[in-house]
């Protein structure tokens, strides 16, 4: 989803997006809602040339956001900071919330770049390993080493 009718990165990375059949492009819409019971299963959207809404099926989100934290959406949930970024236990990407991570720009404050971004989602990606390894039962039997 892109909020515009044209991206803003360089011409390179849209086509190399564009390239890979595993990508569906949604321009001028805005998520407005997660839907799910307890994980995301879609997203309502809203146009932002007609304000119409719609649903679409989803089984996860990342938000790219810019200067800004666009977190918003999680305010009411997630804590988060005086200037809007999300609050993760320090050395983790763990949220206030059991089984929910923050990584990347909606988390680090000081970087914001997208290799940090990448770096910081590698490390939500093994936080969710260990923790749902522990819901089920076998903490130590994640692929990655115990905190």
């Amino acid at each position: 989803m892109h909020r515009r009718d044209e991206f803003r990165a360089s011409k390179i990375m849209v086509d190399r997006a564009r390239a890979n059949d595993r990508l569906d492009f949604v321009l001028n819409a805005e998520v407005v809602e997660i839907l799910g019971d307890g994980k995301v299963e879609g997203l309502r959207l809203r146009s932002t040339e007609t304000g119409e809404t719609w649903e679409v099926e989803a089984d996860g989100l990342f938000v790219a956001i810019g200067h800004d934290p666009n977190t918003a959406l999680f305010r009411d949930q997630l804590d988060s900071s005086g200037t809007g970024y999300l609050v993760t236990k320090p050395g983790t990407t763990e949220t206030n919330i059991p089984g929910v991570f923050a990584a990347g720009d909606v988390q680090d404050h000081v970087y914001r770049q997208a290799v940090t971004a990448a770096g910081s989602g590698c490390m939500a990606a093994l936080d969710a390993e260990r923790y749902l390894a522990s819901l089920e039962g076998h903490p130590g039997t994640a692929l990655t080493a115990n905190r």
